[in-house]
């Protein structure tokens, strides 16, 4: 499928508007867009966490009893450097200097993952093209897990709703070890070519999956042996990957989000690319602020798929304005009130679309 898609021609100046409004609350008091402090700080507490909980269970003789609680610990803060650093490097929000945003978008590289297959699955087609089923890759977890009507139906989604709670957890693994190498290896992101990789990127690709199996399960087999590390991998692995899976689709796999069909004889879209983030995007516990600083703000979505540039710190402040403005044209805007209430949504949706 070509990604030559266009979006329907605005009839209002919702866009504008809201551009203008969000643009007055960064100029009322000077505040800077990206480069922030509490951004800078929340990378070294959370660098600061990782190293020094991979020193504890790698290097010194712990017992079980504590171990396995620091392998969760250890799975939060990597879901947690993925929300804050890796995502708004990558996104170029981190700050205003591109090899800043470069190097903390290669923390995703530390992990195991790849920054440059990463941009071209969620910065180009996630956030081009989101909840469009062939373009989105974010949503496609097929055969598995069916995410809109126009995906294949199998005889076990109808036990979706019991099995993602389970699922979740290996879709790290899976990322790192087979979606990479799959993306790689084809040369595409399901029907769509990849952007040609230079010499450089082919050298950190090969480098940080090297890298990353030396650290995370070379050392710790030399050091402790392969049973303790392979069960305490998958326990991290398994927290991190749910985490980062769940947060995801309470964003954008819920009832009241909308997954839009492209016309395929014009190929286009209905709305307006503004109104089309606001009608497949959701946020959820915006009033809590350890969630918040937790996911890096993605439980501000909408406001992160409208101003993805924008640092994650400001969501709560701008939020008030999409709001505001949303209200004026009479848009929806669709927010669950606590991360509890979207987790039910998506669990029910994904038995509506499971049957």
């Amino acid at each position: 499928m070509s990604t030559r898609v266009s979006f329907g021609k605005p009839t209002i100046d919702f866009s504008a508007t809201l551009r203008k409004r969000v643009d007055e609350y960064f100029a009322s008091d000077g505040k800077r867009v990206t480069d922030s402090f509490k951004m800078y700080f929340k990378t070294f507490i959370l660098f600061l966490i990782g190293a020094g909980v991979y020193w504890v269970m790698v290097f010194t003789n712990v017992p079980a009893w504590v171990s396995v609680p620091l392998c969760v610990i250890f799975g939060l803060d990597l879901a947690a450097i993925g929300f804050n650093v890796m995502h708004d490097g990558a996104h170029g929000s981190y700050s205003k200097k591109a090899w800043i945003n470069e190097i903390m978008a290669y923390s995703l590289n530390l992990m195991g993952g790849s920054s440059y297959m990463w941009k071209q699955k969620h910065n180009v087609a996630h956030h081009s093209y989101t909840n469009v089923e062939g373009l989105d890759d974010d949503i496609d977890i097929k055969p598995w897990i069916r995410t809109n009507e126009s995906q294949p139906k199998y005889w076990y989604h109808r036990y979706q709703h019991f099995y993602w709670a389970f699922l979740y957890g290996f879709t790290y693994l899976l990322w790192v070890y087979n979606n990479d190498f799959k993306k790689y290896f084809t040369g595409k992101m399901g029907n769509t070519p990849l952007k040609k990789m230079s010499v450089k990127e082919h050298f950190i690709f090969w480098i940080s999956k090297i890298v990353y199996l030396f650290l995370f399960v070379a050392i710790p087999i030399i050091k402790l042996g392969i049973l303790k590390t392979l069960i305490g991998y998958i326990i991290t692995s398994f927290v991190c990957g749910w985490v980062l899976s769940v947060i995801f689709q309470l964003a954008h796999v819920v009832d009241d989000v909308t997954f839009p069909l492209l016309d395929e004889k014009t190929n286009t879209l209905e709305h307006e690319w503004t109104l089309h983030q606001l009608a497949t995007t959701a946020n959820f516990g915006t009033r809590s602020k350890i969630l918040s600083w937790f996911a890096g703000g993605l439980n501000f979505q909408i406001e992160h798929h409208l101003f993805p540039k924008i640092s994650h710190v400001h969501y709560p402040g701008i939020s008030k304005v999409v709001k505001d403005v949303c209200k004026q044209f009479d848009i929806p805007y669709i927010e669950y009130p606590t991360l509890m209430e979207a987790l039910r949504s998506h669990i029910a949706y994904l038995k509506l679309v499971g049957v």
